[in-house]
Order: C-alpha cells, then structure tokens, then sequence
C-alpha cells in the first residue's frame, strides 16, 4: 500500500522543481518506510524522455554528483535536480509485499523506457508472474509491482483487466510518449487528477497536488451541489474546483505528443441473476470462493488482523481468516450509551464481536467511543478524508488508530451488503409499476439531506447565483441539476419494468455510489495511521458469481416488497422488523461458518448514537461551530436555514444528524482548504430560511 504523485507539463515547459518533494511529503502518511523520485526531460520535438538519470531515493545526497543542483529538502533530505525537467513521478511505501530495497518505486524496466509508480496489491500476482516467465520475462523482485510492469510490457495497458486486487497506479511509457493511469474495478484505491492549462497533476489524494499548485482550488459549486443532495458525490467531480476522481474500472491516457486526455472504461457490473444451478450448489461455490478469497488477501510479509464488529459479513471475513492464519488479532468500536435513546441501543455490539471472538479465539480489542471524541477528531479527521463522503465516519477512524498498533493490514467486511442485497428498505422506497416511478422514488430516497425545493434557502444567494450560471446539463435549472446526476449512474440501456429488474439496478447503483464512498472513506482513514485495509468480499471471482446470483434468492420474498410512507419515524427500523429478507442466500451460506445468532440477525449498521449526542454533550460544540458568526460556512450556506437546521434537531422535532455532520465536515474543510474570502458575507444570507 503506497501513495503517488506527479506532474507532466503537457508543452514541454520546465517544471517548479522546488514544489515536487512536497507533493511527496504531502502524503507520507500513506507509505511511511520508503520515498522515490523520477524526474525526466521530455523532447519537444517527439515527446519523449531524454534520458532517465535522475532517479533516486531520500538516502542520495548532492555528493554522489556534485555537479547538480539540489532541491531543499527537511531532516537532511536533498533531490537531486537536473532542469528543465517536465515530468515528474514521487512515490511513498508502506512496505507490505518485498520489504526488500529492490521493490523500491518508481520502478523501470530494464531499458528505462517503463516507468511506474503503483499503490495497492494484487492478490493473483503469483499466477501472473508465472504465466509472464513462461513467455519469457525474467523478474529481479518477488514484488507484485514488478507484476504489473511486466504485465504491462507483455499486455499493454489493457493488462488492467487480468489484475485481482485493488490499485491505482500511473505508468510512463517513454516509447509512445503516453502516460497511464488505471484504477481497480471497485474503487478500492482513490486515484484524482487535474489538469491546468498545460500541465497534468495526479495524486492518490488531492493534497498531494496543492503544493505544486500554491494556491488550493476554490469550491466546485456543482459538487457542492450534489453533496448536500446525496452526502456523497455521484459523478467525478469533488469539492475541489477542476479536481476529478478516476472512476472505478477506469483508466486514462495522457497523449503528450497533442495534449489529449481519454478515459477508458474496462470493466463494469452487471447483476444479470442470470445463474441457473441449483440454490445448494451456489451456496457451496459461494462458501469456497469466500474461503479463497480471504486466503488470498491474507498474504503479506507483515502481521495481518480483521475488523470484527458483531455482524455476519466482518464475522465471515475473520472466521475465514482465522481458520487459514490460526489466531489472529480483531478489532471492535463500541460506544458509551449512557445518552442514547431507546432505539440507540443496539448500536454498540462489542458484545456480539466478543462472543465471536471467542469463537475463533482471536486476539481481540476494542475501542470505546464517547459524545466528545468527534470534537476531538474533525480537524485531524476531515485533514485526511477530503473528499467529503458518506456517513458520520469519525468512529472509524479511532478503530483504525487502533488496529493501526497491533498490524499493518486489517481484512473488512465491506461490499457484502451491496452485493448480496442488504438493504431491502431501500428497494421497498424504489418499487414501482413502471421504470418512471421507480427511477424518481429511488432518487427521492438518495437525496439524503436536503430538498431541491429547499436549496435556493440552503445556499448563500451569491452561491445560487453562480449555480445558476454553471449548469453543465444546457437548460437544467441547478436544483434539478442532481437528477440528471443521479440518472447518469445508471447504464445508459437500463429498465426496471419488473421488480427483479428494480431491485438489480438497485444493487448497480449502490455498488457505483454508497460503496464507492465507503471504499474511499475506508482508504483515507486507515491511511492516516499507515494501516492498509482490504475488503475480501471485492475478489473478483466472488463478485462475478455475486453477480450472477438470481436477485430473489439474495432478497427473499421479493414480490413482497412494498414502498413505505416515507413519513413514518423511524422508517427503516420499521421495515426491518417487518420484513427480515436481506442477503437470504448468503446468510445461509454462512451458516456453515457461523452461529445462527449471527446469520440470523438483523443489519446493524456501524453508527454512534449521534441523534442523542447532538441533543446532548456535543450540542455546545456544534453550536459554537455552526452558529459564530465567522464561520467560513457563511460564505456559501444561509446561516438561517443552518440556525433553523439546529433547532429542528435539538427540540427533536427532525432527526437531521446527518446535515448536521455535513456542516461540521464542509464547516471544517472550508478551514482546512480554502482560504478566507476577502469580504463577509452579505447581509442577505442572513434571511429567513423557513
């Protein structure tokens, strides 16, 4: 697991070499045992290198050549620099697989003509690795970078689709003057990029890029937009203006020769259901490829553990685990319930972890989390995710601190919900007699935060007026620019004129968007504490047979399913106990593995009981937060429908725990990202927001 950066000037202009190691460092969170540098002069004339002799690492000082120039570097650090260069990789190691010098990055071919800089691991590296000897390739690491530079050599860049693993990685091809990037099928691996008039800058986080560019990029208002619609993005854009996240299954080519960028995608899902074996077979194929899923992902050369939280999909991963590793250390949060409400109760299930850990006689630790600790976090936290995403996920940054003590690479459950039909509420909002009524109520169920109706209150007015004027989709006003959004997830031939059908979108979408979140959360968190995680239930042959898997044996009783009146409290709690029917098949599969109180128990989501908290110890924080006067949200959000937010929520009228953490996080990111406006903001956004 690894971080990289780079830069290539598109019109061959020398680049601001003083800026490239701070790029670097920007991320050595993210690979703290080793740092690498290329730097490279590219020929005007056909766009091609000329000469790769400054390739190094932070041990080389200006003594072994004394007739270059160095870049400043703290503790000692110097780069040797060579102008006018225009094009740059850096690289960070987290050393996982070949904790040898020799799987040092960026690594090169044996002529320099391949360059790469690579994050994450491929778990069928060993196959790979004897197919390509057996056409001819020598290998001098046992690394599984070397893999995909070989791979990439025998295969070219569509290699990508042979690869089983999470990655996102960058390849310089100086015999064609391209540059490649690729992301895994999932997203697992975060892989952003941004061009600026003529130059290319890519990161596996954003913040990687603002030191080469001086000044962070304002607020995507567009963005913005969209995740104060959805707590999420659902398009490529981030909150940072001209920043693009590579889609999952994606990679993109750099023709330096024109300056063109293209975007490629390789691999997509597709729940057909179309399987026809009988339901016992499928559950002996689904146990057997889970088995050998996680003992792939269990190899390393560094101490392995699993996140253990009470539930059956991190329950199957670390018994899985454990009966191929033998005793292993699990990891559990838990909260303090001395404030919550009724309904809050079964949040904490540190109980249900300890039984199963004392199953698999692990090893086990658990955390427990108080009303403060979010205070405590935010700056630290929203430092590292960036990318505002999904959910209130402070809780899963202390256990990743504390797993993070113990192992330097922990197994997840993540993906089994969305694979395997989870959340059957959700599919209930969606149900309707035709693709029309079904595509508006699913998207009415996604606009998790506000109302379209509601933005032009939500928004500071200079804010809607630049929305107003930033349209990308022609004449779409920008309250309703988020459907058009939310349509887009879709494959452009998609139906749901049936239930089946519906609910199989159902599952594409969540698997493009709620998990693509989490996945980018789980990164960035787990990557503050140099800890690398790794979700089993995304193997590749699992998620073709998941896929395959006919939707009425994942989601039981489907022609029962029934739209809820979304204006009941508690809606979801309310389904759940009327209609337990998420995951059927695979809850019976597991039940080869794990007990029945644990294949047999509801969906419990990881969640604090923050609508208790925020009417509690924390109200004084958000408060103080949210409602001072200079708070940079001013900036870009009316402080009345903020104010009128508050209230809603203390007096317990509305449950909005989720706008609220939205405000906390964009209130804080703002601190974090943006530099203050030059003016306050005017009077008008104080007006009333009901």
């Amino acid at each position: 697991m690894c971080g990289i950066v780079g830069v290539i000037s598109l019109d061959h202009r020398p680049l601001a070499v003083r800026r490239l190691k701070g790029m670097v460092d920007a991320i050595a969170h993210r690979g703290p045992d080793d740092a690498g540098y290329l730097v490279s002069r590219l020929q005007p004339q056909r766009g091609l290198a000329d000469g790769f002799g400054a390739a190094f690492t932070d041990r080389q000082f200006a003594a072994d050549h004394p007739a270059l120039p160095v870049i400043d570097a703290p503790a000692g650090q110097q780069i040797l620099v060579r102008e006018p260069w225009n094009l740059f990789l850096g690289h960070r190691r987290l050393s996982i697989i070949d904790l040898t010098a020799a799987a040092h990055q960026p690594m090169a071919d044996a002529t320099q003509s391949l360059w790469l800089v690579y994050n994450g691991e491929i778990y069928n590296f060993r196959e790979l690795r004897e197919r390509l000897e057996g056409l001819g390739h020598v290998f001098a690491t046992r690394s599984d970078t070397e893999v995909v530079l070989r791979a990439y050599e025998e295969w070219g860049i569509r290699c990508v689709e042979r690869f089983n693993g999470m990655f996102a990685f960058a390849l310089w091809d100086n015999r064609t003057g391209l540059l490649h990037l690729a992301r895994d099928r999932y997203g697992i691996k975060p892989l952003y990029y941004l061009q600026r008039e003529d130059t290319f800058l890519f990161a596996s986080e954003i913040k990687a890029v603002l030191p080469y560019l001086g000044r962070p990029p304002g607020v995507d208002l567009l963005a913005l937009n969209e995740y104060f619609s959805f707590q999420n993005t659902f398009s490529d854009r981030t909150l940072f203006e001209g920043v693009r996240l590579l889609p999952p299954g994606y990679f993109l080519t750099v023709h330096l020769g024109s300056g063109r960028v293209s975007t490629t995608r390789y691999w997509d899902f597709d729940f057909t259901g179309d399987l026809t074996l009988p339901r016992a077979d499928i559950e002996s194929q689904l146990v057997d490829l889970i088995r050998q899923a996680a003992t792939r992902q269990t190899v390393s050369d560094v101490p392995v553990g699993c996140y253990l939280s009470g539930g059956m999909d991190s329950g199957t991963i670390a018994a899985v685990t454990a009966g191929c590793l033998g005793r292993i250390r699990t990891f559990t949060g838990g909260f303090d319930l001395s404030e919550a409400a009724a309904h809050e109760m079964s949040f904490d299930e540190r109980e249900s972890a300890e039984r199963m850990a004392n199953a698999f006689q692990s090893e086990h630790y658990e955390c427990v989390l108080h009303s403060g600790d979010m205070e405590a976090v935010m700056p630290r936290l929203v430092r590292h995710l960036e990318d505002l995403r999904v959910g209130q996920c402070y809780p899963n940054f202390y256990i990743a601190r504390l797993a993070s003590k113990f192992v330097k690479v922990v197994l997840a459950g993540t993906g089994g919900d969305e694979l395997f039909g989870g959340y059957p509420w959700r599919y209930a909002a969606a149900v309707g007699p035709t693709h029309e009524d079904y595509i508006q109520r699913y998207y009415q169920y996604w606009k998790r935060l506000v109302r379209n109706r509601d933005k032009p209150r939500l928004f500071h007015p200079d804010v809607v007026a630049r929305l107003e004027q930033s349209r990308d989709d022609g004449a779409v006003p920008f309250v309703d620019h988020t459907v058009s959004v939310f349509k887009r997830v879709f494959p452009r031939d998609v139906s749901a004129a049936t239930l089946g059908a519906q609910v199989a979108n159902s599952l594409y979408f969540e698997c493009k968007t709620f998990l693509h979140g989490l996945l980018l959360v789980e990164d960035k968190l787990s990557m503050a504490h140099s800890l690398e995680t790794r979700v089993p239930f995304l193997d590749n042959e699992l998620v073709d047979l998941a896929c395959r898997i006919p939707i009425g044996l994942k989601v039981a009783g489907i022609n029962q399913l029934e739209r809820m009146d979304e204006n009941l409290l508690r809606k979801k709690e309310e389904y759940r106990t009327r209609m337990h029917t998420g995951k059927n098949i695979l809850r019976h599969a597991m039940s080869r593995i794990l007990p029945p109180d644990v294949t047999g128990a509801r969906k419990q989501g990881f969640s604090a009981p923050d609508e208790s908290w925020f009417r509690g110890r924390a109200e004084e924080y958000i408060r103080q937060t949210l409602l001072d006067p200079a708070a940079r949200l001013n900036e870009y959000l009316n402080p009345a429908f903020v104010a009128h937010t508050l209230d809603e929520h203390i007096t317990g009228r509305e449950n909005r725990r989720l706008l609220i953490w939205s405000f906390l996080s964009f209130e804080q990111w703002l601190q974090q990202y943006q530099t203050p406006a030059a003016r306050p903001a005017p009077a008008a956004a104080a007006s009333s927001a009901r």
